[in-house]
């Protein structure tokens, strides 16, 4: 298997540490979908990553289809609770941290563009959207270690990947000092090596 992926993408560390998490074997190659010479569509039809290509060459996207496909590839370390409500409610949280990833890439896309041709208002619906996230999520983690029952779940790996890509765009943003809670399982989470070792490069 090969995935393809940018090593700065929230939802291709997403894939990378269900990996590392499963100890799944995989090549990594990374291809950015902006550049000119990409191969991504060659892959994926919707020009995006992460792609997973099976040894058989069947390519599977996105994020979110790639981690339950793994999860079922290896009976090690299930980061899908197997209960149906357990299962419910990571995907849930994983909805929730793509959408805060969906909104920061969208702003950090539209700020690319010429001051111009950008959209304070389309700017600034994206940020309530972050704003909104941020709260809903500290709120339903509450005081608790993980996001689902008391076991470390793809909930908690797409939540971290989400905060660690504001992180990386948005440093402005002090989710830290505002969710004290998040910032909590963000330090739990950065003690794993999965998630050491899938540190996004600063850009």
């Amino acid at each position: 298997m090969k995935l393809i992926a940018s090593l700065t993408s929230p939802y291709a560390r997403k894939v990378r540490i269900v990996l590392a998490e499963k100890h799944i074997e995989c090549d990594l190659q990374v291809d950015i979908p902006w550049n000119e010479d990409t191969h991504v569509p060659d892959y994926n039809p919707l020009g995006k990553i992460p792609v997973l290509v099976l040894d058989d060459g069947t390519a599977v996207y996105d994020s979110r289809v790639i981690a339950e496909y793994l999860d079922h590839a290896s009976p090690v370390h299930n980061v899908l609770p197997k209960d149906a409500r357990g299962r419910i409610a990571a995907r849930r949280w994983e909805a929730l941290a793509d959408g805060i990833c969906d909104a920061a890439a969208t702003i950090f896309l539209e700020r690319k563009r010429p001051e111009a041709q950008q959209s304070p208002d389309w700017i600034a619906r994206q940020q309530l959207k972050i704003e909104r996230g941020l709260a809903t999520a500290s709120r339903d983690l509450a005081d608790r270690v993980w996001c689902v029952a008391d076991a470390y779940t793809l909930a908690d790996i797409a939540l971290g990947c989400a905060l660690g890509y504001l992180d990386l765009r948005f440093p402005s943003i002090a989710w830290r000092d505002s969710y004290p809670n998040l910032a909590g399982l963000m330090q739990r989470l950065n003690e794993r090596p999965a998630f050491a070792d899938s540190t996004p490069p600063k850009a």
